[in-house]
């Protein structure tokens, strides 16, 4: 008998389950209410169909019969509206989600739905909160390339039309034959070289710029000594350092390799030095530095340059940011590209750089891996 009531109890339970299945495949698309009252429904129909059967398997009758089947069916009545009062309850959660998401606004953050959600609305909750904040700061740092972009081009504008009008003006003052003795001439000729070198460099600035923000630039990294680095970099300046009247002075440990391309690394460097003499006054000192420390190599310029007002430490590596006492620079100023271009770089070799203000200017550091692939 009790093998009999298993075989009708399991097969009814199928039958009603493949029903079950069914009818929530088919209502798949519709709301998780409508699928947690219909599993309610099943369980409940699966219960009364095996409570029947062993009912009628034991041949009970008359009263204590319709006892059973009351107390199923009440059962069944009470466990189907737990089911709806939970499955009103999660659909009232996910809408409030779904209205906590469709609330954000591009100038405005997202808000956690309101009132306690199911631990799995939660975590969806806590999921869209992080994704929404990644993609506040990401347009934040459109908007701040945005805002960058267009002030190189008004900046970079500026720089050109002012060394081009004068070129115009000499070369049409020389072709006109108003300027007509030797010195005069010669001058305007020297000029007119000097202003031509310094838009190539600031053409050059600009390739370099825009290979590094278009993720361009190809680096050839190998084990290279700082100490020559730096010997390299001070050379290449010295020229500019004699003409502004500022003494230059390296140091660098004997023997410290790192895993990097000299050309980049080399021009990165240049460009710290030459900010540093540009800001220097006549008679001031840039020091260089090459160290290691703790597993990195530190490569630091200090300046006397009188300090960066701290409102604007946090935007010295910015794209043309020149800081507000040169906005038009003078012949010997560039585009406010050279700190770009050196983060960049920096950052292609997997470093870091920052600036600090210390003692009488400001000291930028470099630091860099002692060691790569080549070990």
């Amino acid at each position: 008998m009790i093998l009999q009531i298993v075989a009708v109890t399991a097969g009814l339970g199928l039958v009603i389950a493949g029903l079950g299945l069914a009818l929530l495949w088919l209502l798949r698309g519709r709301s998780i209410g409508i699928m947690l009252a219909v599993v309610a429904v099943v369980t409940v129909a699966a219960t009364l169909a095996g409570v029947v059967a062993i009912t009628i398997e034991m041949i009970i009758d008359g009263h204590p019969k319709n006892v059973v089947l009351t107390v199923v069916g009440v059962a069944g009545l009470v466990g189907l509206g737990v089911a709806m009062v939970v499955a009103r309850q999660v659909v009232a959660a996910s809408r409030r989600l779904v209205a906590a998401v469709e609330a954000v606004s591009p100038s405005s953050d997202f808000v956690p739905a309101s009132g306690r959600l199911p631990a799995e609305l939660e975590t969806i909750s806590r999921a869209l909160e992080q994704a929404y904040e990644r993609l506040r700061e990401g347009r934040e740092r459109e908007r701040a390339l945005e805002g960058a972009r267009r002030e190189l081009v008004a900046w970079v504008s500026h720089d050109l039309r002012t060394p081009l009008a004068g070129m115009r003006a000499m070369v049409e003052a020389l072709e006109d034959g108003v300027v007509a003795d030797e010195k005069t001439v010669r001058r305007y000729h020297n000029q007119i070289r000097l202003e031509v070198d310094r838009l190539s460099h600031m053409v050059d600035d600009l390739f370099e710029l825009s290979r590094i923000h278009a993720g361009a630039l190809r680096l050839v990294p190998r084990r290279i000594g700082l100490g020559d680095l730096v010997a390299d970099a001070l050379a290449g300046v010295e020229a500019l350092a004699k003409a502004k009247g500022v003494r230059l002075t390296g140091e660098a440990a004997p023997v410290l390799p790192v895993y990097a391309d000299a050309a980049e690394l080399g021009r990165a460097l240049r460009n710290l030095v030459v900010n540093a003499i540009r800001h220097t006054p006549e008679d001031g000192t840039v020091v260089v530095r090459a160290v290691a420390d703790d597993g990195t190599v530190r490569l630091s310029v200090a300046d006397c340059c009188g300090g960066i007002p701290e409102d604007d430490l946090p935007r010295v590596f910015d794209v043309a940011f020149r800081g507000e006492a040169a906005r038009t620079p003078g012949p010997d100023r560039g585009a406010g590209l050279g700190l770009a271009i050196a983060r960049g770089i920096v950052e292609a070799h997997e470093g870091a750089i920052a600036v600090v203000n210390e003692g009488a200017g400001c000291r930028f550091e470099i630091r860099l891996p002692i060691s790569g692939p080549a070990d």
